[in-house]
């Protein structure tokens, strides 16, 4: 029997319902007030899984590339979630790729659980859901989350800074490694992956990013640069190396506690954000306020003085 009830949902995926976990997901990404009610519920039980960002262009064999690191992950016997962010179909609002499409050698692993975001959203958008999907997979067990984002965007880059560890990947030649730094990648960054190392400009590649890490202002770890070829599964087990050599070093310096305390400062900002500009546009919208709305059209009085005459009389 279907049911939206918080507590039933959430104790029938820690049991391993794949179809409650889902629905779980689809709440919380909504902002329905169930989700509101899941997402409490999922921050207390949360088991502080260990979350992995993966970003860079689009092109680059980053779902390749997470496809090939949950098999490593899954040969070390442990259980992985990935959240693929999507863009949005300009139809039904929803993810356009499919969640099987994108990882079928994993779709029947009960040890991989993989979920499709769009980048549309809801209160919030998706700064907001995808750190509380990710506290709902670590509730119920997952002791790893993958993070796959679509491109390099900002909302890229915020969603990367959601996870543990970073991971950039990047490509030979066609200066990727100065477009990584241009989309302010480098600040994020904990493992860089030069995918596609089969092709010409690895080393050209390489350099530059060495370059770059030289004249960046590096707190305490420097980033590992991995080469793989992600289709033939080159230099996976390296990368999952260089993941949990960062993970060590986060963990016993501190800087895994003290990441995920400003994320949650900052996931709390956009929270308030999100809440007061639905407030205002509710506001905007009602009688109460059409004569300051009028007077501005007309000229008799300035945009920055009816913000202040419809906050003052909220």
């Amino acid at each position: 029997m279907k049911t939206n009830d918080p507590e039933i949902l959430f104790a029938q995926a820690c049991k391993g319902d794949r179809v409650s976990l889902a629905r779980m997901i689809s709440l919380i990404e909504r902002g329905t007030d169930e989700g509101d009610e899941i997402a409490k519920l999922t921050f207390t039980a949360s088991s502080h899984s260990y979350t992995v960002g993966i970003t860079g262009a689009p092109g680059a064999g980053k779902s390749t590339l997470t496809s090939a690191l949950v098999e490593v992950i899954r040969k070390n016997g442990q259980d992985v979630a990935v959240i693929a962010i999507d863009p949005s179909s300009p139809f039904s609002g929803g993810a356009i790729l499919g969640d099987r499409v994108r990882m079928q050698d994993h779709a029947l692993d009960s040890g991989v659980y993989i979920r499709s975001m769009a980048t549309r959203g809801h209160l919030g958008g998706l700064a907001v859901a995808v750190p509380e999907a990710s506290r709902a997979l670590g509730a119920v067990g997952f002791g790893n989350v993958i993070i796959e984002t679509v491109g390099v965007g900002q909302v890229e880059v915020e969603i990367a800074e959601e996870a543990d560890t970073t991971v950039v990947v990047v490509n030979p030649g066609w200066g990727d490694a100065v477009q990584a730094n241009k989309a302010g990648l480098m600040e994020i960054a904990d493992v860089f992956v030069i995918n596609k190392a089969d092709r010409p400009g690895v080393r050209e590649t390489r350099r530059d990013l060495e370059m770059m890490l030289d004249m960046t202002a590096l707190k305490g770890h420097r980033p590992s640069i991995i080469e793989t070829v992600a289709h033939e599964k080159k230099g996976i087990t390296q990368t999952y190396a260089a993941i949990a050599e960062h993970r060590s070093f986060a963990t016993s310096s501190g800087l895994a506690a003290s990441r995920r305390a400003a994320r949650l400062e900052k996931e709390l900002s956009r929270i308030l954000q999100a809440i007061i500009a639905k407030h205002v546009a509710q506001s905007l919208a009602t009688e109460r306020f059409s004569k300051v709305r009028s007077d501005m059209t007309r000229g008799l009085i300035d945009p920055r003085s009816a913000a202040r005459i419809i906050v003052e009389n909220q």
